[in-house]
């Protein structure tokens, strides 16, 4: 981040200086070009006069100090409003005075850091994620999955030959051997869905409400606003994940009845939008599965908002435009 150019100013120790010393300096002036005097035994009069004139001291170098400190505790109170999840936002300069500018260029400067390691470190983390679910799901599909098959063909052809007695056990294990493989066939799709990287996030996400719909029995609507913006695979990717887990916690968490996924364009990004009719959360922290959907915006400079009550909650993922290189 680039510092702007400020005129330099006096410095804050120098304000607190002059500030005392213009205190000081009206009190010697008072007592000099004043009647007041305190007698060897200090009458009640004089006793008053003394204690006002304290007061009026101290209470203009309050004052004072105060209008030399304000931008500092201004700067301090937006420091603590500062949130990693929600990058972009900085201090703006208050004053002139060069410690304070000093103070909140070096404080933006540390975010502009923090912000861009942090990124880079979500991103390596998600990546190392995704790289482990994809060769999870290849094991399951290419090696369970087609032992299972080969299984599944061995009972079929065992239990056509199975004398009566036990052709019905045999039958049974083929069937539990079935849906043994339908379930490995789940789970790997659910680790890597094939749709989005074959036919693009709009099927991938059609995929994903007809499946949760048909486990579920809940009522899932999926809109889809065309035509999209071109996106990049990763940013792909995070919406599928962010629509997965909010629906997943609706279901889970919220135990909705309705949910409605909607996914449109606005310029050139994205909006992903996730709405369901569930019990919200009521006041509750934040789960894991909240945050992870905010590390994953965060990983492509994407804007997650979540709006929850009593009822209902609505999730707001805004992708921005792909960005070209130069």
């Amino acid at each position: 981040m680039r510092k702007q150019a400020v005129p330099r100013e006096m410095s804050l120790r120098a304000r607190i200086f002059l500030t005392n010393a213009v205190v000081t300096v009206v009190a010697a002036v008072v007592l000099l070009f004043t009647p007041a005097t305190v007698s060897a035994t200090a009458h009640v009069r004089e006793v008053a006069v003394v204690v006002g004139g304290l007061s009026a001291i101290l209470i203009l170098n309050l004052v004072l100090l105060r209008r030399a400190f304000g931008p500092l505790e201004r700067i301090t109170s937006l420091m603590r409003s500062v949130e990693l999840v929600k990058p972009g936002r900085r201090v703006p300069v208050y004053g002139q005075e060069p410690e304070i500018v000093d103070l909140t260029h070096a404080f933006n400067e540390m975010l502009d850091r923090l912000e861009s390691e942090r990124q880079d470190s979500v991103r390596r983390s998600l990546e190392a994620q995704e790289s482990e679910r994809q060769r999870i799901a290849r094991e399951l599909h290419d090696e369970v999955g087609q032992s299972l098959t080969a299984v599944l063909l061995q009972l079929d052809r065992v239990a056509r030959m199975a004398p009566d007695p036990l052709r019905d056990e045999m039958v049974e294990a083929r069937e539990v051997t079935r849906s043994s493989l339908e379930d490995v066939r789940a789970i790997a799709q659910r680790l890597r869905p094939e749709a989005l990287d074959d036919l693009g996030l709009p099927s991938a996400l059609a995929a994903l409400t007809e499946r949760v719909a048909e486990q579920t029995g809940a009522r899932i609507e999926n809109r889809v606003a065309r035509p999209l913006p071109a996106t990049a695979p990763e940013s792909e990717l995070v919406c599928y994940r962010i629509a997965q887990e909010a629906v997943t916690n609706a279901l889970r968490h919220a135990d909705a009845s309705l949910i409605t996924l909607v996914l449109a364009g606005h310029g050139a990004g994205l909006t992903l939008t996730v709405t369901d009719d569930g019990t919200g959360l009521n006041g509750s922290q934040p789960g894991a599965g909240i945050q992870g959907m905010k590390e994953r915006a965060l990983m492509i400079g994407a804007e997650l908002d979540m709006e929850t009550g009593e009822r209902g909650t609505r999730v707001t993922l805004r992708v921005p435009a792909p960005t070209t290189a130069p």
